[in-house]
């Protein structure tokens, strides 16, 4: 039967209850804003510093390191014994705002000066342009803790009740910013709001501060009631369990996320219910640990952690193979992996809480010494984000990585069964639980999760293999039996260069002709199955074919490919590994006849740093006098007006803009001479023959100027008055397409 300690400070807890109440409601809105504030700054950074996977990791890393340091500074301040905290959160607050205020405009202006730099030094001035609101940001936590276990006497319940409002808040701020503030507002807005936030909330905790009753200072007369209950675990091993669950838990989110985007197609939505389920996961969590840590004696509370740490690992287990059973539900997978994300963050989120009941004495020093677990915490996460994300998704696949991390939660909780002073019984039941757990694990998701890619893309069970799969850091790249490529769960392309077979629209690039009389130096951003780039490498008038991609799965795909792999090979080519608009941004000098992007579907993730005016400006730097831009709007209105706002010039070429600062001089003479002469692999596309000049007539006639298949921008305006244009701030149709909005 387990042992119940009723709290001795009942008494104290009472009486400050209004107290905590107000504090728990601060801090509850405190996290609203700092999670509006990550987002927004990602994506902000993300444009400066461009969307492949380093400047991904170095953003997020950034910015948990910043918070990680801020713990340290608020433990430092929380040992003072003149601290008043809720005065000290106000201004916080009022920091915090002023920065974000002004945050974007500083991104901008320092990201335009360090462009050339090396990653290293990128890495630096990421965390440096972050350090200010992130160590704000973290040291409210330590300060807080310290507070409110001084009225309570509690270091589990407290960590465990700030955590989970704070959490909460930023569980909230996710929905709120991707059903509301981002289709809608944009993200100035989206800053105002939470500086907003910022602005109440710390006027709040003045006002607070203020009331009548209430100590001013950390050394509360309420401290005495503290528990005299010695830790139970010793700092060094705390601080490491506090490193393994920030590692494992982020790790966790990485993996959940990938999974999700691959089934949702790279939807913006699918990282914001991931992060919301998982924020809301790690907040309950947090709580029912607080909780448990104030009803159960210690070591009942020890035996509880481990248990939670099997259960995780239960819940992880089932999520590959049921992801891959129910793929044929659609929107009901989605909901499946939703809550099992939610229960695994739950488990995991219990952790921090339990440990700092376990390891940190109710003494002076209670801020500072929850400071260094909640640092190595972040550090964990941290490490987790850079580990797994840019080094264990570039070795292994999605169920290796599921089974590293099933190995690493049973390690966890082999360490709490270790140290508990359960019986040798209990001990053993629960370490062969947690073995029978992991068996089960690895085996389920060998057995039940091997078509899981095949499913998820399906949307159905089938026993369709496909022919190849590039897992690598960038994304998940597929291709079927038919030569579809799939990039991230979305049609991509097709391996086929043939105008006379035309399954993949491949006329668009042999039209490069069509509008510009002499295209010798082109750049294409993205290569797909590389069929493009064959084609216009072979464009007799072509000299040189610059290549921008930012995954490089795409290459090992073309060498397995014979209509294309050609390229890898050809001396006009040249493959870059970066992201377009970095790249642009950071070769001003780089001048071309014409620019070439198959663009990806207009509401993918991150799609609108390719569409938004503010790109179109940046390509036009870049285009010689009398240079065109063709670029794929995948049929987006929204996207095509943009296109005819930015240029002087252009015209919708099937679901492709042609646009030019010059008039564009539509030749289809010289159209047909090019196509008479196109050779791939020393192999003519067109015989003199009776067919192939029918073929050749027929295009003439199907891409004839006063067609449908070609609509001027004076028409085109004219069809789509009163349709948003897409910019960096309003993010195009990423959030409002997938809310059934365009």
């Amino acid at each position: 039967m387990t042992t119940v300690e009723l709290p001795a400070n009942a008494p104290a807890q009472t009486s400050a209850a209004p107290h905590v109440r107000i504090l728990c409601i601060l801090f509850f809105f405190s996290g609203f804003p700092a999670l509006i504030y990550q987002l927004t700054w990602q994506r902000s950074l993300f444009r400066i510093f461009g969307v492949n996977s380093e400047s991904v990791t170095i953003i997020v890393t950034a910015f948990m390191l910043g918070l990680g340091l801020g713990s340290l500074c608020g433990g430092w301040i929380s040992r003072r014994t003149n601290v008043r905290p809720l005065l000290l959160l106000g201004v916080i607050e009022f920091a915090t705002a002023a920065f974000g205020l002004a945050s974007l405009q500083i991104f901008e202006k320092v990201g335009a000066l360090v462009a050339d730099l090396p990653l290293p030094a990128l890495a630096a001035i990421n965390l440096v342009l972050v350090l200010v609101p992130t160590l704000l940001m973290g040291a409210t936590l330590p300060i807080l803790v310290a507070y409110l276990a001084r009225l309570s006497g509690q270091i589990g319940d407290a960590v465990g009740t700030l955590y989970f409002v704070n959490t909460l808040g930023a569980g909230a701020a996710c929905l709120v910013c991707a059903i509301l503030i981002f289709p809608f507002l944009g993200m100035h807005a989206a800053i105002t709001i939470a500086a907003g936030i910022n602005i109440a909330v710390g006027a709040g905790a003045i006002a607070a501060h203020a009331l009548p009753g209430r100590s001013t200072t950390n050394d509360s007369p309420t401290s005495a009631n503290a528990s005299d209950t010695p830790p139970i675990l010793g700092t060094g091993l705390v601080v490491l369990l506090a490193m393994a669950g920030g590692f494992i838990s982020l790790s966790y989110e990485i993996y959940l996320f990938r999974v999700m985007s691959f089934a949702s197609g790279s939807s913006s939505l699918a990282f914001a219910i991931t992060l919301y389920a998982f924020l809301t996961g790690i907040a309950v969590g947090a709580r029912q640990a607080g909780q448990s840590c104030r009803t159960l004696a210690p070591q009942a509370a020890l035996r509880k952690a481990a248990s939670d740490l099997i259960w995780a690992n239960l819940f992880g287990a089932l999520f590959l193979p049921l992801m891959t059973q129910l793929a044929w539900t659609g929107a009901g997978a989605i909901s499946v992996a939703v809550v099992i994300t939610y229960l695994i963050a739950r488990q995991w989120g219990a952790l921090l809480p339990y440990l700092s009941q376990f390891g940190i004495a109710a003494d002076e020093q209670i801020g500072q010494r929850t400071a260094l677990l909640y640092f190595a915490n972040i550090v964990g996460c941290a490490s987790g984000a850079i580990l797994t994300g840019f080094v264990l998704t570039d070795y292994f696949g999605l169920r290796q990585i599921s089974a590293i991390l099933l190995v690493g939660g049973t390690m966890s909780a082999f360490a709490l069964i270790a140290v508990s002073e359960a019986t040798r019984q209990e001990r053993y039941l629960l370490g062969r639980l947690a073995v029978a757990v992991l068996v089960f694990g690895l085996g389920a998701n060998f057995l039940l999760s091997q078509r899981l890619l095949e499913n998820l893309q399906a949307k159905t069970l089938t026993d369709r293999d496909f022919l190849h799969v590039v897992e690598n850091h960038s994304g998940i790249i597929t291709v079927d039996n038919e030569g579809t490529v799939f990039g991230n769960g979305m049609y991509d392309g097709r391996f086929n260069t043939d105008l006379k077979s035309d399954r993949n629209g491949i006329v668009r690039p042999y039209a490069l002709s069509l509008f510009h009389p002499a295209p010798r130096q082109v750049l294409m951003i993205g290569l797909s199955s590389g069929s493009w780039a064959q084609v216009i490498a072979n464009n007799p008038d072509v000299e040189s074919l610059t290549i921008v991609e930012i995954n490089r799965g795409y290459v090992e795909l073309i060498a397995k490919h014979d209509n294309v792999k050609s390229i890898l090979n050809n001396p006009k080519i040249r493959i870059i590994e970066d992201d377009g608009r970095r790249w642009l941004r950071h070769h001003p000098d780089a001048q071309f006849d014409a620019v070439v992007s198959n663009t990806t579907w207009h509401f993918r993730a991150n799609a609108a740093n390719l569409l938004s005016s503010e790109f179109l400006g940046l390509v036009q730097q870049h285009l010689k006098p009398g240079g065109v831009y063709f670029y794929n709007t995948t049929n987006s209105r929204r996207a095509q007006r943009t296109g005819c706002t930015a240029f002087s010039y252009g015209a919708r070429f099937l679901n492709h803009m042609v646009l030019s600062q010059t008039p564009i001089a539509w030749d289809h003479a010289r159209w047909r001479r090019t196509l008479e002469t196109y050779s791939i692999d020393g192999k003519p596309e067109f015989a003199s023959d009776e067919a192939d000049r029918a073929r050749l007539d027929a295009l003439m006639a199907d891409f004839r100027q006063d067609g449908p298949t070609i609509e001027p921008c004076p028409q085109l305006l004219e069809a789509t008055a009163g349709q948003q244009l897409i910019t960096d701030d309003n993010m195009g149709t990423e959030w409002r397409y997938f809310l059934g909005l365009e």
